[in-house]
């Protein structure tokens, strides 16, 4: 079975985009593009924790209720959330009202500002430390893993440092959609760039 779909627009697309609008654009304006910057990560991670059990499109079409209640996933804001502030949290039906999910990422903001603190770029160099060597385009679906050793690696010392809902394979999804890995499909019109 063929990994890429072909839109209106005759471009081919990796097949898990659908014919959704905002998929599209997120797949061909962001998803793998390489990004950076402790901000911008732990937002990566937050939202890929929110996703867990998901799909990301229920999570992207939130995202930017997401942004506005965790306060543009500015760390030392996230990481001062009073538990009064979750409990308002848990009636915004904008977002995904899960009570361990919004704890968690109070909880990694509070790992990512400790690992930060007088170390900016720590978050960032930490994860882009796992990258792993350029492998082969997927042709298939069934070629696209799940997780990786590095995604195991990196999910094992985000936890030790105090990270939660970072499991390998919710890892792998932060390293797909952050560029840290390039899982576009061969022949998919962003595998050419």
């Amino acid at each position: 079975m063929t990994n890429v779909i072909t839109g209106a627009d005759a471009l081919s697309r990796c097949s898990w985009v659908g014919n959704d609008p905002e998929y599209m654009r997120y797949h061909d304006e962001e998803w793998g593009y390489p990004l950076h910057g402790d901000q911008n990560l732990f937002e990566k991670i937050s939202l890929e924790a929110f996703q867990s059990g998901l799909s990301w499109i229920t999570i992207l079409k939130r995202r930017p209720a997401f942004r506005e209640v965790f306060h543009g996933f500015e760390i030392e804001r996230v990481a001062n959330l009073t538990p009064a502030e979750v409990d308002a949290l848990m009636s915004d039906d904008r977002i995904i009202r899960n009570r361990a999910k919004i704890q968690a990422t109070v909880a990694n903001a509070q790992a990512a500002r400790e690992l930060t603190s007088g170390n900016p770029g720590a978050l960032d160099a930490l994860i882009w430390s796992f990258a792993r060597p350029s492998a082969s385009r997927p042709t298939r679906d069934a070629d696209t893993p799940v997780f990786t050793p590095e995604s195991i690696a990196l999910s094992s010392e985000l936890r030790r440092l105090g990270f939660r809902f970072v499991g390998p394979t919710t890892v792998y999804a932060l390293m797909q959609s952050a560029g840290i890995v390039d899982d576009h499909a061969s022949l998919c019109w962003r595998a050419t760039e």
